[in-house]
């Protein structure tokens, strides 16, 4: 009976991490197309690897447009974590700019809706670091664009890196 059960919970198990595999792979699929200018960068990591710390300009606008406590301390220690959604505006080449905070409005025509996190008093976008091949560093040095995959719900993905004339860098 106890057979039975570890491997009925080892069935579940990966069953749900194959749900989860197959709903990231639909996202990346069918999820739009947003990119999101960066911020400057550092990259490398002498104990991970290769990768670019990534910060985006639509960050500081959010930054500005949330509310702040009355103690400034208090929210740049990292006590302050919040999630939520941002209204941006998508041009004719898909860069995003900020709109305004999320407060359940309706959407325009060119309008997504991106989720965001605030951890330890910064705001981040699905991921700080995109991290490339050893050796690659200098492909990388070009990024000016983040391209994201978005999908209904705002959730985003980061699927690869862009020069400035939003051409990709690297394999993607």
């Amino acid at each position: 009976m106890n057979k039975i059960i570890a491997l009925l919970g080892l069935l579940l198990a990966l069953g749900l991490i194959n749900w989860s595999i197959y709903v990231k792979e639909q996202h990346l699929i069918h999820g739009d197309i947003v990119k999101l200018k960066l911020a400057p960068v550092d990259p490398r990591s002498l104990m991970q690897g290769d990768y670019m710390a990534l910060r985006f300009e639509l960050s500081q606008a959010i930054y500005e447009a949330l509310p702040k406590l009355e103690s400034q301390t208090f929210w740049d220690s990292g006590l302050a974590n919040l999630d939520g959604w941002v209204i941006v505006e998508i041009d004719t080449q898909g860069i995003a700019r900020f709109v305004a905070l999320d407060s359940g409005q309706a959407l325009g025509d060119k309008q997504r809706k991106l989720q965001y996190r605030v951890r330890n008093g910064q705001v981040k976008f699905a991921t700080n670091a995109f991290f490339f091949a050893e050796g690659s560093a200098d492909i990388y040095d070009a990024a000016q664009y983040g391209k994201f995959r978005v999908n209904q719900q705002g959730e985003v993905l980061l699927t690869g890196m862009l020069d400035k004339a939003l051409f990709p860098l690297g394999e993607q």
